[in-house]
């Protein structure tokens, strides 16, 4: 079995109380929100006869609530409801995905409502999604360390089980119904996320709390404030924290390698276009590659538990981005149809090389959780991480811009794909820009130093 047999037994030790289970049930439809992106695409595509340009713009553009996700757990630690910091914000996440997608099901025709729709809902798994986090922050430091690593796990293992079973599904569903019908289905799926929201323990915040003497001036007395006083405070002394953080070169210098490393120009868009309009690959084909990728993508990461986990970050990083390269330079074998020459399929050809870049890729992403939590200094580490996270979003939503950008310029159109191969062979080597700022990553040799303000010197030797 893939998965880690140590903590598998600790989630089946565990009392599943109904917050767990509500909690489970959100990144449950986090996983499960997957089942829209096929007929996203196809409703683009076919329904509003989006150019490939137009759509990875498009893209781009829905991804924008993912980039400023911080925010949103400083708006419901900070601004709570009638005294409810985590169940009106849940509720609203439902109401506006139920919305998103009923739209889309049921009157959206033209780009601009499209994109508008889909960027709400993108704006409801990503709300709803801060504050699962937050959730599962607020039950670790009740845990011991190990329980508190098996909820990560739990929550990883909820969202990997809906993405695997929308996977399919989407494809099935397309293929039979189309994409009105899927984006009703998907409509449902944010309501589970309301109904779990009454599962959760989130009890009122009291309107007085007591701040202690300060200790520097004993004869001071205690002071009253409201807890919206208390948030603010607490606000202001994280940002501190964060503009400290974000002074030092052991932060800020990784953080610009991962934005230049995920920045580089993507040509999915443009491939989606060839395999659906000159290989003619249907829907329900590209939800079974979705459905093995999915379970590769679970392959990729039991492998680097297994035999990378310890392997020094700039290497790691130097040897994946060149093996993903190579990788992603078979696609040129589809382009081009010399995979028909050596005697493989289209649809052989590209589960297997959809199945081996999926595992490449999980594999080359891992080390960029485990750096960003590296990075994390203590105090502020759930908020830091979410802004290393956003910096990734940011970085893909450029990936996205550029793309269409070269797409643009080299001609490829929904029927013409005679530029194609170029764009993919730009997009695969443009990957390697990135290698020689690999000295802005922290020593491997050292821990670095990142509860100071003083800046540590990036690339030294041991």
């Amino acid at each position: 079995m893939l998965i880690q047999s140590d903590w598998l037994k600790s989630l089946r030790e565990r009392s599943f109380d109904p917050e767990l289970s509500a909690i489970a049930i959100i990144y449950f439809v986090q996983g499960a929100m997957a089942l829209s992106q096929l007929a996203v695409s196809f409703f683009l595509k076919d329904d509003l006869g989006l150019t490939p340009v137009e759509v990875a713009s498009m893209v781009g553009i829905t991804m924008l609530p993912w980039t400023i996700k911080p925010l949103y757990g400083l708006v419901s630690d900070g601004f709570p409801v009638f005294g409810y910091r985590r169940r009106p914000y849940l509720l609203l996440s439902s109401v506006l995905g139920v919305f998103a997608w009923s739209s889309m099901a049921l009157w959206v025709s033209t780009p601009f409502w499209a994109i508008a729709m889909i960027a709400t809902g993108s704006l409801s798994m990503a709300f709803s999604d801060a504050i699962a986090d937050a959730l599962i922050v607020q039950r670790a430091r009740l845990e011991s360390e190990g329980d508190a690593g098996s909820l990560q796990s739990f929550s990883w293992m909820a969202s990997s089980v809906g993405a695997i079973g929308s996977a399919y599904l989407s494809g099935y569903l397309l293929e039979h119904f189309g994409a009105r019908i899927v984006f009703e289905v998907t409509a449902v799926l944010p309501l589970l996320v309301g109904i779990a929201a009454f599962a959760i323990a989130d009890p009122p915040m009291s309107a007085i709390f007591i701040v202690a003497p300060d200790p520097l001036a004993p004869d001071t007395e205690p002071v009253a404030l409201s807890r919206s006083s208390q948030k603010w405070m607490s606000i202001r002394a994280n940002l501190g924290q964060l503009r400290q953080a974000f002074s030092n070169k052991a932060i800020w210098l990784p953080a610009a390698f991962l934005f230049c490393w995920q920045a580089t120009p993507s040509a999915d868009t443009a491939f989606f276009y060839f395999t659906t309009n000159e290989l003619n690959f249907n829907p329900e084909f590209l939800g079974t590659i979705r459905f093995f990728a999915s379970w590769a993508g679970l392959l990729g990461v039991w492998m680097f538990q297994r035999f990378f986990k310890a392997v020094p970050t700039r290497t790691i990083f130097f040897w994946t981005t060149i093996i993903s390269t190579l990788l992603g330079l078979t696609s040129l074998l589809l382009v081009t149809h010399l995979n028909r020459s050596l005697g493989i399929g289209d649809r052989w050809f590209s589960l297997g090389d959809s199945l081996i870049l999926t595992v490449a890729g999980r594999i080359a992403f891992m080390p960029v959780l485990v750096l960003a939590a590296r990075l994390c200094p203590e105090g502020i580490e759930a908020t830091l991480f979410a802004l290393l996270m956003s910096v990734l979003n940011i970085a893909g939503l450029c990936s996205f811009q550029i793309g269409a950008g070269l797409t643009y310029l080299l001609g490829v159109t929904e029927s013409n794909f005679d530029n194609l191969w170029l764009l993919i062979l730009i997009a695969n080597l443009s990957s390697l820009l990135p290698l020689p700022l690999l000295n802005w990553l922290p020593d491997e040799n050292k821990k670095p130093d990142i509860s100071s303000s003083q800046p540590l010197a990036i690339g030294e030797s041991s």
